[in-house]
């Protein structure tokens, strides 16, 4: 015949034992309640020590004097790790927001090294991979967020439309990962991260060159994650919905605005800091056996 169970510690009789295992427990318990008063209350939020161990490194962000650039290489600044990013000069004001970041991070006490360069343009890539090397002693991670939208019909879509967009977003990307991946196969550790976006997820009206560059590079983050992982080196890609950049809010109607909160289960747009938060975190040892992932940061856009 099987056993029965016990009934429930409420219903039974305690001997003096018990009640003498009742009184150690209670003394134990007191003595925990004691050692975490001494201990106090915890204080450092838990990104925090997730990403601690970053400070000294170099980063490298692609298109960083604004919006989520800016927002990426400012929160690994505050991390203590030394920024280099490049710029696109299209005249006095692309300068002025570069200087404008440039100073910010310096006001962090940490390196900093910028300069124009094209992304489509391999020869420039590679000559401004090899100067931050030079300039801030290594290379240890690299956040490809440079991107430009294009919009239009695809059969309104001229050549230099489509052109721009690909060898932008896609193509830079491309040259940015070849010229950086004998430095990190080299040390044999480093952290790659792409910042693609919902459209290359799911595609959308207009935006056929834009949709095609984001999941071409949603790819191209996958190849990378396979070649590279032998030599310890991390390759994810962050995918945004719609962000609150001056660029989304002056280029985008009102109309679109209002539909994306409305497709967002949390009813918002987000902000820059929301994936620059992210990218950090796939740069840090907390994310050390995550690779080939694409996260989207889109408030449930894509529910």
């Amino acid at each position: 015949m099987p056993e029965k169970s016990d009934p429930p510690s409420s219903l039974t009789s305690e001997s003096p034992d018990d009640f003498a295992a009742h009184g150690s427990r209670q003394s134990h318990g007191a003595a925990v309640e004691e050692l975490l008063d001494a201990v106090g209350p915890e204080t450092q939020p838990a990104l925090a020590r997730m990403t601690g161990g970053l400070r000294g490194r170099v980063a490298l962000i692609t298109g960083a004097s604004s919006g989520i650039g800016r927002a990426i290489a400012l929160v690994f600044a505050e991390s203590g790790v030394h920024v280099a990013f490049n710029y696109l000069d299209t005249g006095p004001e692309s300068q002025r927001l570069a200087h404008q970041v440039a100073a910010e991070l310096r006001d962090m006490e940490v390196s900093v090294y910028h300069r124009p360069c094209d992304v489509r343009e391999p020869e420039e890539v590679r000559a401004f991979v090899g100067e931050v090397v030079e300039e801030l002693g290594g290379l240890h991670f690299l956040v490809n967020n440079a991107g430009i939208g294009r919009d239009g019909a695809l059969w309104r879509m001229g050549d230099e439309e489509w052109d721009a967009v690909l060898d932008t977003n896609l193509s830079g990307a491309f040259y940015f990962i070849r010229a950086a991946a004998p430095i990190l196969r080299g040390q044999e550790w480093g952290k790659i991260v792409n910042v693609a976006s919902v459209h290359g997820v799911r595609g959308e009206f207009g935006l056929a060159n834009y949709v095609s560059s984001k999941a071409g590079l949603i790819g191209l983050t996958r190849s990378a994650a396979i070649e590279l992982g032998p030599k310890n080196i991390n390759v994810n890609a962050v995918a945004p919905g719609y962000i609150r950049t001056t660029q989304l809010t002056e280029q985008v109607p009102a109309e679109i605005l209002d539909q994306a909160r409305e497709k967002s289960v949390l009813g918002r747009l987000g902000d820059p800091q929301d994936v620059a938060q992210l990218v950090l975190f796939l740069c840090s040892e907390g994310a050390r056996h995550i690779t080939g992932a694409v996260v989207p940061v889109d408030g449930g856009y894509l529910l």
